[in-house]
């Protein structure tokens, strides 16, 4: 068993723990950060690209910015935060320009622009900047629980090394958690290593959930595969089988219709055809990976129509995640702080999702922010104490069954009970009262099954582990989600369709044996 002390340590390996990192790196801590993939290659961002909510420091840009944001949100976002995440995303971009030496594109004035992000030499050069500040990379090395101290405060992680074969154990003064969303293995582009652990582990902790009725995100994506580039879909028509064009079908506003027909068994064709020369050649540009595909199957999005799906997205492109407590991103457990899509993206986004460019900025201002804030933590405390600290494991499910644990293999049962509650569209995207209460009697009972038998021996303690994540994702979510009784941002409930005045507040979600409730009114919130 491999045994570590550092200052930081940081659960993850896309943007945000990149970021997480070098920010902790930067105020002076030793970093450790261990990643369930190859840091730089894992993870949504790595395999694609992203817009980022890349604003210039003009009064007028800024406002149109932040208003265009708080009226799909449900007026439930804060503009100090809003304000915050531009000012340190545009730092951060030029810097990634300058000290990162990124090849942003130029337009056709000679200007830059930094509106955007191929994921895999963003995630390239980044994996370069950590390892030239320091940074100890453990990489094929996922986390199975939080540590705490005497006190409850979260003291460093325990995991298990996939090559090595091994488990190890990482003492540290605090903990970054930026292990990104939940998407159920829904298949998306990018999603494998996104399966909810950072929640599991900080609610082991004692942490609160916020957002989590937001998480019905839904993209568009060729039938048969991945790449779920949804942007791409405002320039496109949507048919029926026979040619005819499918009414009210659309990427914004229409992505329900488009459910109802697939639920119907029928499919659904798209054609690229509103896009004129000039936007194509942009397009092609900008996500040259989102044509891969149809590049491959001999198909031209523009002329050609082409069957699609939808994936779901969940709390990746969603909205929900760990609550966040205070300027650099601490979750009120001692030592404990969060960033990227594990945290909720609320601050900015309020009820509607972030889309790529939102989460983006929240990515690289979050973990900036959270990687700061937990070298002070460390620093708070001295080195000498947070490697000699005694500790104890927090997890539970997945891990310390509470009855006799089951046949090996349990987690594939698991996987399949939330993917059977969870994935379809009549569940979770088309919501209504009664199917979600269903659903969560389901999921209840399969959440009380794992939690007494579900046990794992080492690559199987990270797959049981990621079921029991994956499980208690679904509960917070469809809890929150019948606790807002109205449509709201992306919560929309098809029995309950307009907005409530009554419930212009936010819901934190919390629990693991009993979930539970409460609202969060935000101070100065627009009615």
């Amino acid at each position: 068993m491999t045994d570590l002390a550092t200052d930081v340590l940081v659960v993850g390996g896309g943007p945000a723990a990149a970021w997480a990192a070098l920010g902790a790196a930067r105020a002076g801590a030793r970093v450790v950060l261990a990643d369930k993939g190859y840091c730089g290659t894992s993870g949504a961002t790595a395999a694609g690209g992203t817009g980022v909510w890349y604003v210039p420091p003009e009064p007028a840009a800024r406002e149109a910015a932040m208003a265009s944001r708080e009226g799909l949100g449900g007026y439930l976002a804060d503009r100090r935060w809003m304000a915050r995440v531009l000012d340190e995303t545009y730092a951060r971009m030029n810097e990634l320009a300058t000290d990162g030496r990124y090849p942003f594109p130029t337009g056709p004035d000679g200007q830059p622009l930094r509106g955007g992000l191929q994921g895999p030499e963003y995630m390239r050069r980044m994996r370069i900047r950590i390892r030239r500040a320091g940074v100890r990379i453990l990489d094929h090395s996922p986390v199975t629980e939080l540590l705490t101290d005497a006190d409850g405060a979260v003291a460093g992680a325990a995991g298990y090394r996939r090559q090595a074969r091994e488990h190890y154990r990482v003492r540290a003064g605090a903990v970054v958690l930026a292990t990104g969303g939940c998407a159920f293995l829904s298949g998306a582009l990018g999603t494998n290593t996104n399966t909810g652990d950072g929640a599991l582990f900080a609610a082991e902790a004692g942490a609160e959930l916020s957002g989590m009725e937001f998480s019905n995100a839904y993209g568009i994506a060729p039938e048969g595969t991945s790449v779920t580039k949804t942007a791409f879909y405002s320039f496109a028509t949507f048919y029926q089988e026979d040619g005819s064009v499918l009414e009210g079908a659309a990427s914004q506003g229409g992505r329900s219709v488009i459910a109802r027909t697939l639920l119907d068994g029928a499919k659904v064709y798209a054609r690229l055809d509103r896009a004129d020369d000039t936007a194509r050649a942009a397009m092609r540009r900008a996500q040259p990976n989102f044509f891969l595909t149809f590049d491959r199957l001999g198909i031209d999005p523009f002329t050609d129509r082409f069957a699609v799906t939808l994936l779901a997205e969940g709390t990746v492109r969603g909205t929900g995640g760990i609550r966040i407590t205070g300027d650099d991103c601490a979750t009120g457990v001692p030592g404990l702080y969060a960033a990227g899509d594990a945290a909720t993206r609320e601050e900015i986004c309020g009820g509607f999702t972030g889309g790529g460019s939102h989460n983006a900025a929240w990515a690289i201002s979050s973990g900036s922010w959270a990687g700061a804030g937990a070298a002070a933590h460390a620093r708070s405390i001295g080195s000498g104490r947070a490697a000699c600290r005694p500790v104890t494991g927090a997890g539970g499910a997945g891990l310390r069954p509470t009855g006799r644990p089951a046949a090996a293999a349990g987690h594939r049962a698991a996987v399949e009970l939330v993917q059977q509650e969870v994935l379809p569209y009549d569940k979770n995207y088309l919501r209504r009262g009664d199917r979600l209460a269903a659903s969560l009697r389901a999921l209840d009972a399969g959440w009380a099954d794992l939690r007494r038998e579900l046990h794992g021996e080492g690559a199987d303690l990270v797959k049981a582990r990621q079921a029991a994540a994956m499980t208690a994702h679904a509960r917070w979510m469809y809890t929150a989600a019948l606790a807002r009784p109205e449509t709201r941002g992306m919560a929309k409930r098809l029995d309950h369709p307009d907005q409530d005045p009554r419930l212009h507040h936010r819901i934190l979600v919390g629990g693991l044996d009993r979930v539970w409730t409460r609202p969060a009114p935000k101070a100065g919130v627009r009615t």
